[in-house]
């Protein structure tokens, strides 16, 4: 199997494994929260990432990956920028209505695509960009309902959207940079991420809730679900590393769009959730704008791949051939009058950029 069906396979494997773990974890927190009454969100996830850890640890003595150490303090300010933004996007859902809520997490693709742009100089296509335009409308005309504006709401709100576009964009950033798996970067990670929430969330869920975690009633029940819920999340956050890094932050996001039409769609079919036509038209048009935007994804990467191995295929038949190389300098020469010129490449340099 060549190395491109390979990374092709791998990337629906990641995307499946995080859809199913997500929508899985999700179903269990529902009931969890809604059903059980465990409403503590931030100190649960803090659980989720110190199990994520053991797990990882684990995996590591069992040699099924190998550690690879890089720079401290970018893994500490990777992990605590990860644990701030969870703890924020709580806060938004706290301290604001559903509706704007969920505006928060759509603002989270465009500010995503603004960023790349600036900051890393990545072009999104005209297609990209309708794509991404059609599933945004889908999903907010199947989620947005009301729309309570708030000044402290709607501060956290852009806190939250800031750090979590930041933090995803820096997960597959630094995988690249510093030439580490997903999973090697989450071995890392996780501690300062677990840290960062195990101490700020009993404070953020008793602001929210008005309730202490330390004070709650944890029934054999509770603790099934809680303990199903942190073995859940081990894939989850796996899965999510993988995403990012084998993709990109946007797709990412796209993915999570994906997955909260199928938790509407399992929340009527199972939990007999309420379920209008709004939401029905509304998932129906964010998965049109989802298979756009994979089938424009596909055409771009295709076209990519075509042009690389082109350049690739030419190089190799220009150090082939010593005539042509003998050629090419001589006619440099000869252009210049003996004077001193670029080579030939250094003009294409923002082509290559």
């Amino acid at each position: 199997m060549s190395d491109g069906k390979k990374y092709q396979l791998g990337t629906i494997g990641a995307l499946s494994l995080s859809v199913v773990s997500s929508v899985s974890i999700v179903i269990c927190n529902k009931a969890l929260i809604s059903t059980l009454g465990f409403t503590f969100a931030t100190t649960l996830t803090s659980w989720h990432l110190l199990v994520t850890f053991c797990s990882l640890h684990i995996a590591l003595w069992m040699k099924w990956f190998e550690h690879k150490p890089f720079d401290p303090r970018a893994v500490m300010g990777f992990g605590i920028l990860n644990g701030t933004s969870i703890g924020l996007l709580n806060l938004s859902l706290g301290f604001n209505s559903v509706g704007f809520y969920q505006m928060t997490k759509l603002a989270i693709i465009p500010c995503t695509v603004l960023l790349e742009t600036l900051f890393f100089r990545k072009l999104f296509s005209r297609n990209v960009q309708i794509s991404l335009v059609v599933l945004l409308l889908g999903v907010g005309i199947a989620t947005v309902t009301d729309l309570q504006l708030n000044v402290l709401g709607s501060v956290l709100s852009l806190l939250a959207i800031v750090t979590t576009c930041v933090a995803q964009i820096m997960t597959n950033t630094i995988q690249k940079k510093f030439k580490v798996s997903s999973t090697q970067l989450l071995y890392q990670s996780c501690p300062y991420q677990a840290i960062t929430l195990f101490i700020t969330g009993p404070f953020v869920d008793g602001l929210l809730t008005k309730q202490n975690v330390f004070a709650f009633n944890y029934t054999p029940q509770v603790l099934a679900f809680i303990v199903l819920s942190c073995l859940i999340s081990v894939s989850v956050n796996f899965s999510t590393f993988l995403v990012i890094g084998k993709t990109s932050p946007v797709t990412y996001q796209v993915l999570g769009h994906l997955k909260t039409c199928l938790v509407l769609g399992f929340g009527y079919v199972l939990l007999r959730d309420p379920f209008s036509w709004r939401n029905i038209l509304g998932i129906l048009i964010a998965l049109v704008g989802m298979v756009l935007y994979s089938y424009c994804c596909s055409i771009e990467s295709q076209q990519k791949a075509s042009a690389e191995a082109v350049q690739i295929s030419q190089a190799k038949e220009v150090e082939s051939d010593p005539l042509i190389s003998a050629e090419n300098g001589s006619g440099i020469l000869a252009e210049g009058g003996g004077g001193a010129r670029a080579p030939g490449w250094n003009s294409n340099k923002d082509l290559h950029a």
